[in-house]
């Protein structure tokens, strides 16, 4: 795949090593990113994404070496090595070098990579409840998009690919639901759209604060609520918001296959049109 990282002031093509068996965030996981997309001529939230990448860092005992302004400017740099409309895939970077355990924040390093991968389309995916459990603030950093947080979730997926799923839901550590794997978690029931509270348990996704937003102005009443497992058995559509795919629907829950509804098709039409507003 074609693929450009920036690091140590300048660019490089292709996979770039940037790191050693000695480096504190190969082996103690003291890691963060974000993941922002490029599709179709924009690059919507960059910004916000930016902005999340350095208090992640700083949520680590890090200290960032880039302002969320001069990662927008190189992630915009990076969009422009490749054809117009390409559908890339943003990720900036921070890990510390040194440290005992805890990072050492003189040592902070940075990268930016991009690289292309396509917009799954709108087939949908099918999704099962997963026995893996998201954790609580007091027991992993979740209010970080760390890295150190996505094997237990890695081991979600596996599950549901070995019962026949693509994705999973995953419950919070008092047995309500979180999120799926790999994105924030919608459902609705009729004509009203209910989405997990944010407990700190799972990253408040930025698609997902646009989506409830776009919602909203709209005139949907968006609940942002404690829901069960069971709430999901009886829904009329399941979707998630996430940066992979933005907007994608459950075409089957456990047992039971669904369509994409009236609620998803208005979330992604709502988020395609922002995207392309240039706001």
């Amino acid at each position: 795949m074609a693929a450009y990282t920036w690091f140590e002031g300048k660019w490089h093509e292709g996979r770039t090593p940037i790191m050693s068996a000695m480096t504190l965030g190969t082996w103690l996981s003291s890691m963060v990113f974000d993941g922002a997309r490029a599709f179709e001529g924009v690059a919507p939230d960059l910004d916000k994404h930016a902005r999340r990448t350095c208090r992640s860092a700083e949520s680590f005992g890090m200290r960032p070496t880039k302002s969320p302004d001069e990662i927008v400017e190189l992630a915009r740099e990076g969009i422009e090595k490749f054809p117009s409309g390409t559908a890339l895939y943003i990720k900036p970077m921070y890990w510390a070098e040194e440290g005992w355990i805890a990072p050492d924040p003189d040592t902070t390093q940075f990268a930016l990579n991009v690289w292309e991968l396509p917009l799954p389309g709108e087939a949908g995916f099918a999704a099962c409840l997963s026995s893996y459990k998201r954790p609580s603030p007091d027991m992993a950093p979740t209010d970080a998009k760390a890295s150190c947080l996505y094997p237990n979730a890695g081991r979600a997926i596996s599950e549901a690919k070995e019962k026949g799923f693509d994705n999973a839901v995953m419950l919070d550590p008092i047995g309500n639901v979180a999120e799926f794997a790999t994105a924030n978690l919608f459902y609705a029931k009729d004509g009203q759209v209910f989405t997990p509270a944010d407990n700190g348990t799972f990253l408040n996704g930025i698609t997902r604060q646009r989506v409830i937003g776009l919602l909203r102005q709209r005139g949907v009443n968006v609940h942002e609520s404690r829901i069960q497992a069971s709430d999901l058995d009886d829904a009329d559509e399941i979707f998630n918001t996430g940066n992979y795919g933005k907007v994608m629907f459950v075409n089957r829950y456990e047992g039971r296959d669904l369509q994409p509804g009236p609620m998803y098709r208005l979330a992604r039409e709502l988020y395609w049109e922002f995207a392309h507003s240039g706001k």
